[in-house]
């Protein structure tokens, strides 16, 4: 499993391609958090609300980016064959190459503590709230794992790196605001709105985002990425 999870690490850091990719969601949530935001100054609060609302789109595309590569290469260049020859289980393949996917996000994440000393310095009165920031951040990472799960379900499908981008970005997207774009048709208003609502991961999201961690959102993020795993790893083995 860390032999997998390094060589995935060497290979996404092998060029610039890593680097910028980091440097294209530091950038984007920063511009987006102090520059764009006009109304940083006026919630009377310290918050990183805006960040953790634009954070799931940017990593949306990020975590698309970080595993469209992650069997797709390895089937297009005939090397999962030679990967399936090492004493490493199927699973062990898989789960090496989803932490390694984890393991980029959460070094995209850590400098991204400076937004939150920035704005607690920038406060007035009260800084930020330290339950529900780490609360928030806590969700994100549940959000990126539930992504990166079907980021490595999309690669597992074809041989061709941007399809799999493309399949995982859309994928990543449906699950995320599907449901709360399904709820907010007239069709359902007052009735199963709010159900349809809950089905979704943005409903989950945001309940941890106020700093509930509450088991059932736990148990529901942990449900998603353990069925996309077991998705991933049927594929996998019929290529066996």
């Amino acid at each position: 499993m860390w032999p997998v999870c390094k060589k995935e690490l060497r290979q996404f850091f092998s060029g610039l391609t890593g680097y910028l990719a980091i440097a294209v969601f530091l950038v984007v949530n920063g511009l987006a958090l102090f520059v764009f935001n006009d109304n940083l100054f006026d919630y009377g609060y310290a918050t990183l609300d805006p960040f953790f609302a634009l954070a799931p789109w940017i990593l949306l595309f990020l975590i698309p980016a970080i595993t469209m590569r992650s069997f797709a290469d390895e089937f297009r260049t005939g090397t999962y064959e030679i990967l399936q020859a090492q004493p490493l289980s199927t699973f062990r393949i898989l789960f090496g190459k989803y932490l390694a996917a984890l393991l980029v996000v959460l070094l995209a994440l850590i400098p991204t503590f400076l937004y939150a000393l920035t704005i607690n310095q920038l406060a007035a009165g009260q800084g930020l709230d330290a339950g529900a920031t780490l609360g928030a951040y806590f969700g994100l990472i549940l959000l990126a794992g539930v992504f990166a799960t079907i980021g490595l379900y999309c690669s597992s499908l074809t041989a061709n790196a941007v399809v799999a981008f493309l399949l995982a970005a859309i994928g990543c997207g449906l699950i995320h605001y599907g449901a709360q774009a399904i709820s907010q048709l007239p069709a359902f208003s007052g009735t199963w709105d709010y159900f349809i609502d809950r089905a979704g991961i943005e409903f989950h999201y945001r309940s941890i985002r106020r700093g509930l961690l509450d088991s059932r959102d736990l148990i529901y993020f942990i449900s998603i990425i353990s069925a996309f795993l077991l998705l991933t790893l049927r594929n996998l083995q019929r290529r066996r």
